[in-house]
């Protein structure tokens, strides 16, 4: 994963292209950073999350060996592991000493896993910090992150039907309820993505990678300052202008979100024809037009999707993704709007099949060369959710 301007154009490294004003601090050899006594320093030691030394997770991992990698970012590398001492399978993601997330993100995502539970968040089992080395072990998501199950399928991969989508969509809107609306003091996310979203058995989705949450504004204060950091084509506008943080932000993130579910597109795709690139800047004309919504579904559904639950999906990411962050719902009335159209399951059988209504000159996405290189094991997609 790499640190992006706010401006400029995207690689195509990877999806998980972030935003940064300043690179945070790189890990030293020499480091005596003490993950428990920073622990201690916030008044926060009596944690959940496990210590291991580096050999029981060399262990795990054989020894950090290839065919147990499972993806790999600016952040560091994640394997599949198993520990020896409970016999779980774990992912554990190893952070690159000269890689991207520093001692102070290392002990943010720490912290907000050890304290934060929910469904709907990814559970951290443990951590390592010996000298220089360090690690985080989180629970094994087996069908990997979202973005792979929407974007460049490969021929082999079973396409998610509409049901799946807002199954998902609601969960990782109830994970960021949790944070916003339960948590004390609450919690911006700030790195909401489709490759932060990781799916277990029966597509049950959790919010993945807190490294860059932040405790929101508490009190009379209606934002928190900070620079400017998240992922590009998701980080709100008037936080990429100001660095002026508040949970309305996460609430954009989470608008772009669910467009990718819906439509199946990027939120920044080069490869598109001119005009399409950015996903919220090709969706607003559209949205004026309830006649041009089904132009926005994604093809892959093949017109299996309820009419009226598809209108009711669009205009709850439109009001998501408005300019003014005062305009934006609140996720809890996300979360409502979400459970119900969760709630009326789609049959395909009894309901007919819907038109897909191509836009002029928008052809439907097809199965890149790119797709045959792509990994035929749904276990890597985790990799990418932990970076």
């Amino acid at each position: 994963m790499s640190w992006f301007p706010c401006t400029g154009k995207t690689k195509k490294k990877s999806e998980s292209q972030k935003l940064s004003s300043r690179p945070p601090e790189k890990l030293k050899s020499n480091s005596t950073f003490d993950v428990k006594k920073e622990i201690q320093k916030d008044g926060c030691d009596h944690i959940a999350a496990q210590t291991f030394t580096f050999r029981e997770l060399a262990a795990a991992t054989k020894n950090f060996r290839a065919d147990c990698l499972l993806g790999e970012g600016g952040f560091g590398r994640v394997y599949k592991g198993r520990l020896e001492s409970t016999n779980q399978i774990v992912a554990i993601k190893q952070l690159d000493r000269n890689g991207l997330q520093g001692n102070r993100e290392f002990l943010v995502e720490v912290l907000m896993l050890s304290l934060l539970h929910h469904p709907n968040l990814v559970n951290l089992i443990g951590y390592c910090a010996d000298g220089d080395q360090r690690l985080l072990v989180y629970e094994f998501m087996p069908l990997g992150s979202l973005e792979d199950h929407i974007h460049d399928l490969p021929p082999y991969k079973k396409r998610l039907d509409w049901n799946t989508r807002m199954k998902i969509a609601v969960g990782a809107a109830k994970g960021l309820e949790y944070l916003h609306d339960k948590a004390n003091p609450p919690v911006i996310y700030r790195d909401l993505k489709c490759s932060n979203i990781l799916l277990g058995e029966g597509y049950h989705p959790k919010l993945s990678d807190f490294g860059l949450a932040k405790l929101g504004p508490v009190g009379d204060k209606t934002h928190v300052s900070t620079r400017v950091m998240g992922t590009y084509g998701y980080c709100a506008p008037e936080y990429a202008m100001t660095g002026q943080l508040t949970l309305k932000s996460d609430v954009y993130s989470f608008g772009i979100v669910l467009l990718e579910i819906i439509t199946g597109r990027k939120a920044i795709d080069n490869s598109r024809a001119t005009g399409e690139h950015n996903l919220v800047a090709w969706a607003r004309p559209l949205f004026k037009d309830r006649r041009k919504f089904p132009q926005m579904a994604d093809p892959m559904l093949q017109g299996q999707y309820p009419t009226r639950g598809l209108y009711q999906a669009l205009a709850v990411a439109a009001m998501c993704v408005q300019e003014q962050p005062t305009m934006r719902p609140l996720i809890a009335d996300v979360v409502t709007a979400l459970a119900y159209l969760a709630s009326q399951k789609y049959e395909p059988e009894s309901q007919p099949v819907q038109r897909s209504g191509f836009a002029p000159g928008t052809p439907p996405r097809t199965r890149r060369d790119s797709d045959k290189k792509h990994s035929s094991r749904s276990e890597k997609d985790q990799g990418r959710g932990l970076n």
